[in-house]
């Protein structure tokens, strides 16, 4: 499956490269292709011999709601109150002295300021083009589980394929 003298110590390729064998089985999810390597695994097949690939790649958006000012400000406070409360935090321990609890407060209240004000200039500049939220993602059509040809059968045999 691999070159050994394009290895490292582990075994595996120092630079990245598509494996080579014969594809077992196709899965319309990676977990049905996990379930699928995980009884090759409880069979004491020879797993380091087998590679699961994500075969056309397709980049999906999810939109998880609309964009406003008001949640851009919220948004920007709450993590600007947390990177506050961080370095409050982090200044309390270096310096004991101060009123710890009145210190960390106002660092984190100064952050959540800065938070909200930042997200809302970022808002303000990019109104226009962009109105709503959304997570990004790179999903494949389906998953091969490949290994090499002289393992190729028994994998099948095992996952009940023949």
């Amino acid at each position: 499956m691999s070159d050994r003298s394009s290895s490292t110590r582990r075994g595996l390729p120092r630079f990245p490269s598509i494996p080579r064998g014969e594809v077992v089985a196709t899965f319309d999810s990676y977990d049905d292709a996990q379930k699928a390597v995980d009884t090759l695994s409880k069979a004491e097949f020879p797993v380091k011999e087998v590679s699961i690939i994500g075969n056309d790649l397709v980049s999906v958006e999810r939109v998880t709601g609309s964009l406003s000012y008001g949640r851009a400000a919220g948004t920007g406070a709450l993590s600007g109150l947390w990177i506050g409360l961080f370095f409050g935090l982090l200044l309390t321990l270096l310096s004991p002295n101060a009123s710890t609890l009145l210190f960390i407060g106002a660092a984190a209240l100064i952050g959540a300021g800065f938070g909200m004000f930042f997200n809302i200039a970022v808002y303000s500049l990019n109104r226009r083009r962009r109105d709503f939220t959304s997570v990004m993602q790179v999903v494949a059509t389906s998953y091969s589980v490949l290994t090499s040809a002289e393992l190729a059968n028994r994998a099948r045999n095992l996952l009940g394929l023949d």
